[in-house]
């Protein structure tokens, strides 16, 4: 992923409103290892059900808000996060909608996925509870993974 700024971030949501972009928190970006992410993903401190998600999409940033569901999955199962395709106790693993842009989503129209709670999805794939991951394995989860992020931004927007 290249690098974004904060003026990036801020001016690529696609479904935010003003009253969400005033208040968005901006995550420490000096501490983001770029080159190891697909997409720039994180959790509202102060709005705990929010999470925002930012990518490329060609020569431009595209960022989506989604909003947790408030319930979560029942403990002592596993679920699967539709983004990174990681299985995880089913706590690690919630819910989310998105808002589609423009006038859809200011009528309520939403999609929702499961994806990691924390959304660190990018830093799931480059891990294996039992042995290092080989490069070329690790570059066919970062496409399929951008894949799919890709897929779901083009669905929220989707006006009709």
């Amino acid at each position: 992923m290249r690098p974004l700024t904060a003026d990036d971030i801020r001016s690529s949501f696609v479904n935010a409103t003003p009253e969400q972009l005033d208040r968005l928190p901006i995550p420490g970006l000096h501490e983001t290892i770029w080159h190891e992410r697909e997409f720039l993903g994180w959790r509202d401190p102060q709005a705990a059900r929010l999470g925002y998600i930012v990518h490329w999409a060609g020569d431009r940033p595209v960022g989506v808000v989604v909003r947790a569901a408030s319930g979560s999955l029942r403990h002592g199962i596993a679920a699967m996060c539709s983004f990174c395709r990681s299985s995880q106790p089913a706590t690690q693993v919630r819910m989310f909608s998105a808002p589609r842009a423009g006038e859809a989503g200011l009528n309520g129209n939403t999609i929702g996925t499961y994806i990691c709670e924390d959304l660190a999805c990018p830093m799931l794939i480059r891990i294996t509870p039992s042995q290092p991951l080989q490069p070329d394995l690790v570059e066919l989860r970062s496409q399929r993974l951008l894949e799919r992020v890709h897929g779901f931004t083009a669905d929220v927007l989707k006006t009709a």
